[in-house]
């Protein structure tokens, strides 16, 4: 290893200094603020898990994303965390359990086996708010309606949410009795939005006609709300979970259309995007110039199965980080108040003075190299008339 080599970091990984620190601190704030407002309360899972809790049920989608580990104590296998949400489904299945509806939040890193997009971070600080305990549309609608608050507070603008429901093409799965390996290659067309894929995986399936024509119709059904009533036609005929789920597409539609009428909104039921233990409707924000999501979620029933308490949920999850980078709330400014090397009594006082004001104050050291604004400071303390006095840097 170089000399030079020895202060890279591994591909995707990044480190804040202390003006991206400082804005990141500012926006991880308003997030948590926010959250207990709305009467999410703050869960702080571990860094290391044994390895089949972090990957079971809901979490086996994430085993090639999980850093992997063995416990030098129990000679088990531990895992990273690749996502918070299964530690969270872990707390409301085994450590907080409730009858009722239960609101956690977490803010915390997490670590990447690889970057989930081109030129993705492998460490994110994933944000997230998750509601277990009802099954209805309504705790959709909140937690949907939490996200676009978030991303509101900490000044990301022009938000297009984008909706669509894993129940249709599970319903239709299902109906056409498509092997696991065809399911997962139809699933790939689909959001690849190859239509001469998905008709290959059709006819190699032998999917009868009927449901053929309406796995088909998901391709060109994006596009305004408009999409929900063009599904319901071109659906009608499907198995009932399948109208089940364009009715609850459509009173989602309804419902965020009145508390948050500001928001755009486009249906995709082609975008089946996410780990496949979403179970109902499925959710992304996005925004004008930039190219992928910028919070996601969705509905993941039966969350805590595998912990002996199966319950509905539903949850979103972004990157602080990369929430961070397109904010347009303002940064911070961070400066301070100068100070003498010194002992005095008067000095030493009038520094804990400031100190505890709320003022930040750096007090030089002996002979240091430096002064007050290579220490990032725009004032400083001056002996003027037997008292110390901030001036400021002429």
């Amino acid at each position: 290893m170089t000399t030079r080599s020895r202060w890279l970091l591994p591909d995707g990984v990044d480190e804040q200094l202390p003006a991206e620190a400082v804005h990141l601190e500012q926006l991880r704030r308003l997030a948590l603020d926010l959250f207990a407002r709305w009467g999410y309360q703050l869960c702080m899972p571990p860094a290391v898990e044994f390895l089949e809790s972090l990957l079971s049920g809901l979490g086996e989608d994430l085993e090639l994303q999980t850093f992997k580990l063995t416990d030098q104590i129990s000679g088990r296998m531990l895992g990273i965390p690749a996502d918070i949400t299964p530690q969270i489904a872990r707390i409301d299945a085994h450590r907080l359990p409730t009858t009722g509806p239960q609101r956690l939040c977490y803010l915390g890193p997490i670590l990447h086996t690889r970057p989930e997009k081109f030129a993705g971070s492998r460490n994110p600080l994933q944000v997230g708010a998750e509601l277990y305990g009802h099954a209805g549309i309504d705790a959709d609608v909140e937690i949907q309606c939490l996200m676009l608050a978030l991303l509101e507070k900490i000044g990301v603008r022009e938000v297009t949410l984008e909706l669509c429901h894993m129940g249709i093409f599970r319903g239709l799965s299902e109906a056409a009795a498509l092997s696991q390996e065809a399911d997962a290659q139809l699933l790939d067309a689909l959001l690849r939005k190859d239509k001469g894929a998905v008709d290959f995986t059709l006819t190699q399936a032998q999917v009868p006609a009927r449901l053929a024509q309406m796995f088909r119709a998901l391709l060109g059904l994006n596009g305004d709300e408009g999409v929900v009533a063009r599904a319901k036609v071109a659906l009608a005929g499907a198995p009932a979970v399948v109208g089940s789920a364009v009715e609850a597409l459509a009173d989602l539609v309804t419902l965020i259309g009145r508390r948050a009428p500001q928001t755009a909104m486009h249906v995709d039921l082609a975008e089946l995007r996410g780990y496949h233990y979403h179970t109902g409707i499925m959710f992304a924000a996005y925004t004008s110039g930039f190219g992928r999501a910028i919070a996601w979620g969705g509905r993941y029933d039966n969350a805590g199965a595998y912990f002996g308490r199966a319950r509905p949920a539903t949850g979103f999850s972004a990157d602080l980080k990369l929430l961070a980078a397109i904010s347009t709330q303002p940064r911070p400014v961070i400066s301070a108040i100068f100070a003498p090397e010194g002992t005095s009594p008067a000095l030493l006082a009038a520094i804990d003075s400031l100190r505890a004001a709320g003022y930040a104050v750096v007090q030089a050291l002996p002979a240091q190299a430096g002064g007050a604004r290579e220490m990032g400071c725009c004032q400083q303390l001056q002996w003027e008339a037997d008292v110390w006095r901030v001036c400021d840097l002429a």
